[in-house]
């Protein structure tokens, strides 16, 4: 039986910001784009994948839906497409919507396809009673998320950096032109960015290009939380919506950038109060947690419903940055009440089960990856980063590198059948032990071996486990001196 494990797309890809709509009998999947050795977010053109609504393994790359150039603000291709939404309009067709890095404009494209390609079909603005029919450019127009409702045209935006995410923007006013680097000299041509204070909605009219009334605030950012309820987890961007069971769920990442929150109101625009964290990408929070399971980035992501069944998508970074992430998937639940719990992040992801403890994966599909070295927090401008345990791609292959003494790696989870034997593929410099447990502090055994690694070429060492009949986790647990990468894994029967 086929089966899919976390991230769901190919290892090679990396597709973050992932917004998932049903189209007719299919999920499509629009995101940004990031590239495996990134030096700037979104780096590639938007790409769509796509699964059968009734097979959530099944996914297939659609092809480029949109290229940077096709927005006229971007002829010389050196903006980025940053995250993006689709909505199907009032006329049927599909509309995406999209900024470009730094940029503050909103663009929109239009496709008679869910799949793309996508054509330019204009910039959002004000009519002409109101600001003159200019663009839209208050509070920073960045990661829009879309709604048609009820014949109405909701936009959601905003961008307001606050808390353990302030953003500190170079100041290039006393700079010559030409001497602005060139990532930030087109981005602005028309003056820096402006970022906002809270997150931001918007009717618009139903060409869905133009703005119909005044943006308004939705919910606040952390600099404006006191008394909201919202304390800890403001606005901080990746604005999503969708409407479940008659009341609508704003997603966003808080403040905190790892995490992915929702609020919850019964109107579209207004009323929206705090309901919780749906998922960390290092399970801060969950049951309690302080210290994270594996490296912290930025997420951005959102709902699916398929049937009776909810998931939320969101990201996870690789490479030592936040400029190289991959789309991830959890199952949740929606309580009688509306509510949400956080879940925790896993390894089987859309697998509705726990992997099978037979054949090979990738070792990269670890939802665990922690050594001494690993932040508390995200801080991508220290070194550290670079060096903590992490999930790399060189020359089209992806494995874990880093690893050192008291490096775990884990994987939730597997379905053991009884004793068997696992291997390891490996290569390196390390003197030490690799020990199995079912637990992140190794309170079990499960078996242990001797590492005795020198060699930049890839090699099998094997380990036997006990095991009992069970769905649980599976930790490694590295001890000695040296350093290690790590490709695959194989069950092997005893």
């Amino acid at each position: 039986m086929e089966q899919i494990y976390n991230p769901y797309l190919p290892l090679t890809e990396y597709i973050p910001d992932g917004e998932p709509h049903i189209f007719g009998d299919r999920v499509y999947i629009y995101g940004s784009h990031d590239k495996p050795d990134g030096k700037a977010f979104c780096e590639d053109h938007y790409t769509v994948w796509s699964a059968p609504v009734h097979d959530l393994k099944d996914w297939k790359k659609e092809g480029i839906s949109y290229l940077r150039t096709q927005d006229p603000a971007n002829p010389n291709d050196k903006l980025q497409l940053w995250a993006p939404d689709v909505v199907q309009g009032i006329d049927g067709r599909y509309y995406l919507y999209y900024c470009l890095s730094f940029r503050q404009e909103f663009g929109v494209a239009v496709s008679d396809s869910p799949a793309g390609p996508f054509r330019f079909y204009g910039h959002v603005r004000y009519p002409k009673h109101i600001h003159g029919g200019k663009l839209l450019t208050e509070y920073m127009p960045f990661d829009p998320a879309v709604l048609v409702d009820d014949g109405r045209v909701f936009l959601y935006y905003g961008s307001a950096p606050a808390g353990e995410k302030e953003i500190i923007l170079p100041d290039f006013s006393a700079m010559d032109p030409a001497d602005i680097p060139e990532q930030f000299r087109d981005a602005f041509q028309s003056g820096p960015p402006v970022f906002g204070e809270n997150s931001m909605v918007v009717e618009l009219e139903s060409d869905m290009l133009t703005v119909k009334e005044e943006p308004r605030i939705l919910i606040p950012g952390e600099h404006h939380t006191s008394g909201t309820g919202f304390e800890d987890h403001g606005f901080f961007e990746a604005s999503s919506i969708r409407k479940i069971y008659g009341k609508y769920y704003f997603i966003y990442s808080s403040h905190k950038s790892h995490e992915l929150c929702y609020a919850i109101s019964d109107f579209p625009d207004k009323d929206f109060i705090y309901g919780g964290t749906i998922i960390s990408n290092g399970d801060i929070g969950l049951n309690g947690r302080t210290t994270p399971v594996a490296p912290l980035g930025n997420n951005h992501g959102s709902i699916l419903q398929v049937g009776d069944d909810f998931y939320i998508f969101y990201h996870r970074p690789t490479n030592g940055t936040e400029f190289s992430r991959q789309g991830c998937a959890e199952k949740i639940e929606i309580q009688k009440d509306g509510s949400i719990s956080q879940v925790p992040i896993t390894s089987c992801g859309l697998n509705g089960r726990a992997l099978r403890a037979k054949g090979s994966y990738p070792a990269a599909i670890a939802c665990h990856l922690t050594d001494p070295t690993t932040l508390r927090r995200i801080n991508y401008n220290d070194p550290i980063m670079t060096q903590q345990v992490q999930i790399t791609q060189k020359q089209n292959q992806v494995f874990i590198t880093h690893i050192k003494d008291r490096t775990t790696i884990g994987y939730k989870y597997f379905s053991f059948t009884g004793n068997g034997r696992l291997a390891v593929e490996i290569r390196g410099n390390f003197s030490g032990t690799l020990t199995l447990s079912h637990t992140e502090t190794c309170e079990t055994t499960l078996g242990k071996q001797e590492i005795q690694m020198h060699s930049n070429d890839w090699k099998i060492e094997m380990i036997l486990y006990s095991a009992s009949h069970s769905e649980c986790p599976l930790y490694l647990h590295f001890r000695g001196e040296g350093t290690l990468d790590f490709k695959t894994l194989f069950f092997l029967d005893d």
